[in-house]
């Protein structure tokens, strides 16, 4: 058995990220996986040293509308399949979901929608997570085993935020967005971070227009979650807190396979 380290990192632009040495941390990060989150660029608009990393195959998936959404995985191993969506042109289009086979485990990489901008935005979130949960049980039927990460752009409970009262009618910390979690979990699913780590103030998303970071005055909302049968093979979670050049920062998890 060995253990893979995957990172999951929402860059906020994969091409501004490019410019604040994003390629130098990934080389020194090496993780067997990478995912990203929020890319908002095409194959096409991206350079050849960001198609083609030494070491790692890389998958993109891009949305209809330019400069939008986009998730990316960097593997070292190269998966047995690759989906680019869940099979509905309403979610697909957007560019927020890769889906990708592996013998030891099923890897997703999404990047969940926001529901702050409108109650129509909200109501996509809540569908999109309730398409999202329906593609992973037709894994699971299957028996297949998951690792999945991305911005799922809710923080769970108020020790995922600084300021839980403050936050009960935003989205993102709504109950209905919280439940949802509750009941993905009750479903079979592991928060691999609370796994091990129980502490308040870790967090993976700073507003930048009040310069958040600086303060602490963060959200946990990026995530890694597994399948229960991966639980006891789940060697470390953690948050990437001092990487820079995102709204987000990186989170990590290391597994035995």
């Amino acid at each position: 058995m060995r253990t893979l380290k995957l990172i999951s990192w929402n860059v906020n632009g994969l091409r501004a990220v490019h410019k604040k040495g994003f390629l130098e941390w990934f080389r020194q990060e090496a993780p067997d996986i990478l995912c990203l989150q929020e890319t908002k660029s095409s194959p096409d608009q991206l350079p050849e040293e960001l198609l083609s990393v030494s070491g790692y195959r890389s998958f993109f998936s891009s949305a209809e509308k330019k400069g939008y959404s986009g998730v990316a995985i960097y593997s070292r191993q190269e998966p047995t399949k690759v989906e680019y969506g869940f099979g509905d042109p309403r979610f697909d289009s957007e560019g927020r979901i890769l889906i990708a086979e592996y013998p030891a485990f099923v890897l997703f990489s999404i990047y969940y929608p926001n529901g702050k901008a409108s109650g129509e935005r909200l109501r996509y979130k809540m569908d999109f997570y309730d398409a999202f949960l329906d593609c992973a049980r037709r894994f699971r039927a299957r028996g297949s085993r998951l690792v999945i990460c991305g911005d799922v752009n809710t923080a769970h409970r108020e020790i995922d935020l600084a300021r839980p009262k403050e936050n009960e009618g935003v989205s993102g910390f709504l109950p209905e967005e919280r439940a949802w979690i509750d009941a993905f979990l009750a479903g079979g699913f592991i928060d691999t971070f609370r796994l091990k780590c129980a502490e308040p103030g870790r967090y993976s998303w700073w507003d930048y227009k009040t310069r958040a970071r600086e303060r602490n005055i963060g959200w946990r909302i990026d995530y890694f979650f597994v399948s229960d049968d991966l639980k006891k093979q789940v060697r470390n979670a953690w948050i990437l807190s001092d990487v820079p050049g995102s709204d987000h920062c990186p989170i990590g998890l290391s597994i035995a396979v």
